[in-house]
């Protein structure tokens, strides 16, 4: 039989394997990261008809070559172009990751590790990360519950989703800061409240409270004391209140108890007068304070040149009768609104036209008003003013009107009239100290060392506080210490538990001591307002110690090294986990399992179950990205004409074969 039969039948078959494997490629075009494949052939095997001879130096005879007939070609490698990178198709979806670089994703079946290309994950409902199409579990590095980072360690499968990720474990506020300025001029710094400042912090359940704090002079340049006022739940309720006790010091303190004494001046009350000859204070009234209704008097109220038909040291009692008398000048806007109603239109008993105003009766008759009638024009003005008197009126011609009034008001204290100054003096105090809007109480007592004649005296306040001294260097302004020196924090302290008014033992073990950093405020001046406030945390900016409310899981982010973190509605993160990755020193050499998934093989190296970092090895992830098919169709077609080709031509060889057969068997005819 020729051979060129079956030489022809062996380029057939292996011609119809590369076509084979074209066709993998081409129905694989839009397969996530399938890694095409390419055919090489080789020879077969050769007859040998004569084996080569050299060449013979005793009989001059030169050598010859071997004389071998081929029997066809076969497969000689089918490779995969493992490492070359598909393109890039965004998918939006956050479980999709695409790897860049020779690495392979470790995924499981439970009982065997696969690799694989394909990034198209998803979450299963137990919360593993898993393949879409299969299900097999996405392995990586958990995290170290000790330190909270990824500990690289024989891979497991990632609970991305795990009931213990989903949400966000409170913490209560440990740390705390004070920052801004302290301004030695703020009015509030001197007042009995102090210039208030709150710290909004958090117990150990997560709840939020809000810790009101002030800061006083203590009279001397640079220095102040800070004290704890109160402590409100997030109703804004004391917690005073809400436990049923008697002070916030059943509850936390801050600092400890002092006594001071404090030498400043102080100013008289408007209110009050210093009378220097008889070492005496009185009370001080304006006519507003003392006259019924003066203040909201119209008329009053426009009018200038307002005298009392009093003279210096005249004496009014209450209930008496004082009279106020002034000009006033009305326009005919304001005369024709509220409260006075008049109407201003033409007058008909003129020849020339003239314009006049017209009021009202008690009968409700419209009356005219003559600029010459005063018991008209005051009976007018009675109706929204009773007890006003008309003394005198124009009629300008621009329709305002200029008149002088008389009022006469009630007195609702005694006093004694000051005709200078336009005041009355009413009764004497008693307690000094009024004067100076000042009141002895159980923990501060006041003495009034001296009196200047204009009444400004210099009162000494002995008094005693809970709390922490807050001094700043006088030269430049910059912090120096609290509480005693070489302190730049102060403890804000709870109480363990607390025992109400009626009984009740209250468990305070929630709250956490917290430590509060006083060395960012500045003693500096800022227009008379000071600017300090408390913030929760650490200085330093790293949220060290800031506490928080539990959180609900908002969002998951996947890196570029394949750590996985997610994020809370508390503004919190947290590390989930890190894909890790197989490489291998051939990866050519993995074997094809179908569904994108390789084993590893004797010639593409061990995987060691550990895996690496992607990073490692300069490759990176993305998510919300697959890597596509790396099938280059216009090369598989072109494959596929040479290929067509190929058989074709192998096929000729056995018909032509077969013709020389033919004619053989036809030689017996």
């Amino acid at each position: 039989m020729m051979r060129s039969l079956f030489s022809g039948v062996a380029g057939l078959k292996v011609h119809q394997t590369r076509m084979d494997v074209i066709g993998n490629n081409i129905a694989n075009v839009n397969t996530t990261s399938y890694k095409s494949q390419s055919m090489v052939f080789s020879d077969l095997l050769y007859q040998t008809t004569q084996a080569a001879s050299g060449a013979n130096a005793a009989t001059g005879r030169g050598g010859i070559n071997a004389r071998q007939i081929g029997l066809g070609a076969k497969t000689g490698a089918i490779s995969t172009a493992i490492a070359t990178q598909g393109s890039a198709q965004s998918t939006n979806n956050p479980w999709d990751i695409m790897i860049t670089g020779d690495a392979f994703f470790v995924v499981s079946n439970g009982a065997q590790n696969f690799f694989t290309r394909d990034g198209s994950f998803t979450v299963d409902g137990a919360g593993n990360l898993v393949m879409s199409s299969t299900g097999y579990t996405v392995m990586g590095w958990q995290v170290d519950p000790q330190t909270g980072d990824i500990y690289p360690d024989t891979v497991s499968a990632l609970k991305v989703m795990h009931e213990d990720n989903l949400t966000y474990p409170p913490e209560s506020t440990t740390r705390a800061y004070m920052s801004g300025i302290v301004d030695k001029y703020d009015s509030a710094l001197s007042s009995t409240k102090g210039r208030v400042v709150t710290l909004s912090f958090f117990d150990q359940q997560g709840y939020s409270y809000t810790a009101k704090f002030s800061i006083h002079s203590l009279g001397s340049a640079g220095q102040y004391y800070v004290q704890l006022d109160d402590i409100l739940n997030s109703n804004s309720q004391s917690l005073v209140e809400e436990f049923g006790l008697s002070n916030i010091n059943e509850i936390a303190t801050f600092g400890e108890q002092q006594t001071v004494e404090v030498t400043s001046l102080y100013q008289l009350l408007e209110t009050a007068e210093y009378d220097k000859a008889t070492d005496t204070y009185n009370m001080k009234y304006v006519p507003a304070n003392i006259l019924d209704g003066y203040a909201t008097n119209q008329l009053i109220n426009a009018a200038s040149n307002v005298k009392l038909n009093l003279k210096d040291g005249d004496k009014v009692t209450v209930g008496g009768d004082v009279t106020a008398e002034g000009t006033v000048t009305l326009s005919k806007k304001e005369l024709q609104a509220e409260n006075f109603n008049l109407i201003y239109a033409v007058d008909p008993d003129s020849a020339t036209g003239e314009y006049c105003y017209w009021g009202r009766d008690d009968a409700g008759k419209t009356v005219k008003l003559d600029p010459a009638d005063l018991d008209a024009w005051t009976a007018a003005l009675e109706k929204s003013f009773p007890g006003v008197d008309v003394t005198k009126i124009e009629v300008k011609s621009d329709g305002s009107v200029e008149m002088d009034f008389q009022q006469t008001f009630k007195a609702t204290k005694d006093g004694t009239y000051n005709e200078n100054d336009n005041y009355f003096v009413g009764e004497k105090i008693n307690d000094r100290l009024e004067a100076y809007g000042l009141a002895n109480t159980d923990d501060t007592e006041y003495t009034i060392q001296s009196v200047a004649p204009d009444g400004q005296a210099q009162i000494t306040k002995k008094f005693t506080y809970t709390g922490n001294k807050l001094v700043y260097d006088t030269e430049k302004g910059l912090f120096n210490y609290i509480g005693s020196p070489g302190n730049d924090s102060a403890f804000l302290n709870f109480n363990t538990t607390a025992t109400s008014r009626q009984g009740e033992v209250i468990d305070l073990t929630r709250f956490t001591n917290i430590d509060i950093d006083f060395s960012l405020s500045k003693n500096y001046t800022n227009g008379g307002t000071s600017t300090a406030g408390m913030l929760s945390g650490d200085k330093g900016g790293d949220n060290i110690g800031t506490g928080r409310a539990p959180g609900e899981m908002t969002g998951i982010e996947i890196a570029q090294d394949g750590k996985i973190t997610a994020y809370y509605d508390n503004s919190c993160s947290k590390l989930l986990g890190q894909i890790a990755v197989a490489n291998f020193a051939n990866a050519s050499g993995l074997s094809k399992q179908g569904d994108n998934l390789y084993s590893a093989t004797a010639n593409s190296g061990e995987f060691d179950g550990i895996g690496n970092d992607i990073t490692e090895n300069d490759g990176y992830m993305t998510s919300g990205v697959l890597e596509m098919s790396n099938v280059d169709l216009s090369q598989e077609f072109t494959e596929m004409i040479t290929t067509q080709r190929g058989f074709q031509a192998n096929s000729r060889i056995i018909t032509t074969s077969d013709s020389l057969l033919e004619e053989l068997v036809n030689l017996k005819r």
